[in-house]
């Protein structure tokens, strides 16, 4: 039976935000979003989503104003969280620190750290050595000692991930080019050398 996308309670605002980040892999490409990830294909490759459930989400959060997508004058398209979409930052953190608590037994998979001073996040996100609640941007994200890297894809976009960065800065990596830009590309290069 599918469950209805609305729920009756419309006083509560927990069932209004589940209207929002409810569906099944939203809060995952959230959190990618946290971690950097950008681009469609690269939100595929990781998550092993579906595409058109992909697409379907994509749209649905870029409406509801959690993430805005930018298309650059290459035709590429990336996906970049709103404040409204950073705001979600004690939910994913909520659910990671409850993840590695319960189902977690060698340690947090994913540390946080205050860039400035290296000093560890507690599950508020105060920085235990200055003492500050951080903000997001100045969040850095690293692998844990419940981290398992041999449970891990080895592939660049998951690399970049699993190597520590700030939150939300970009996963750069080239983008491929399809076959018939190839083509094109090696043809011009070939005219170029014949001048």
């Amino acid at each position: 039976m599918t469950l209805p996308s609305t729920y009756a309670d419309r006083n509560c605002s927990v069932a209004r935000a589940l209207e929002i980040v409810g569906e099944r892999w939203t809060l995952l490409i959230i959190r990618d979003a946290f971690f950097g990830v950008r681009r469609f294909g690269d939100f595929a490759n990781q998550l092993k989503i579906p595409r058109a459930v992909l697409t379907n989400r994509l749209k649905f959060l870029v409406k509801e104003g959690v993430l805005i997508r930018d298309d650059d004058a290459t035709g590429g398209v990336e996906y970049r969280l709103t404040a409204k979409g950073v705001a979600l930052w004690p939910v994913v953190r909520a659910l990671m620190n409850w993840g590695d608590a319960f189902y977690s037994p060698s340690g947090v998979k994913r540390a946080e750290r205050h860039d400035q001073d290296g000093g560890l996040l507690d599950h508020d996100g105060r920085c235990e050595d200055c003492g500050l609640v951080v903000p997001v941007p100045e969040i850095r994200i690293e692998p844990g000692p419940g981290f398992d890297l041999t449970d891990s894809d080895h592939d660049p976009v998951s690399g970049a991930i699993n190597t520590p960065h700030r939150l939300l800065e970009p996963i750069m990596r080239p983008r491929t080019l399809s076959a018939a830009e190839g083509e094109l590309s090696a043809t011009r290069a070939a005219e170029r050398a014949h001048r």
